[in-house]
């Protein structure tokens, strides 16, 4: 049974931005390769933290929504541990309000854009 997470994480302010692609580029093949399909995702850029972490006040935010086995989680979580150009990330799982209340903000984005 698939289930929709959604994932926040942040990279060091250290990077450049092809640097930064590339990680975000390797955890979405990794999502994908551990059978989980991308449902949407989100680059929030450079911002600033509410309290230092590892002496940087700044970083660079995304936004993972996916829909994989229950398993996927722990194995995401390993990946981002083993990477040293993570700061912080949260993963949560979506019950249907939050899944609805994503979408429904999404959209709001689409028509301001239009």
């Amino acid at each position: 049974m698939q289930t929709r997470y959604e994932t926040v994480f942040i990279l060091t302010p250290v990077l450049s931005e092809d640097q930064v692609k590339e990680a975000v580029s390797k955890f979405e093949g990794f999502l994908k390769t551990n059978g989980a399909t991308m449902v949407h995702q989100e680059n929030w850029g450079l911002r600033k933290l509410a309290y230092p972490i590892q002496k940087k006040s700044t970083g660079f935010y995304h936004l993972f929504e996916f829909e994989g086995p229950n398993d996927i989680v722990s194995k995401f979580e390993v990946e981002f541990k083993r990477d040293e150009r993570v700061l912080r990330f949260l993963t949560v799982k979506m019950e249907k309000h939050h899944i609805t209340f994503a979408e429904s903000r999404r959209n709001l984005k689409k028509e301001a854009k239009a």
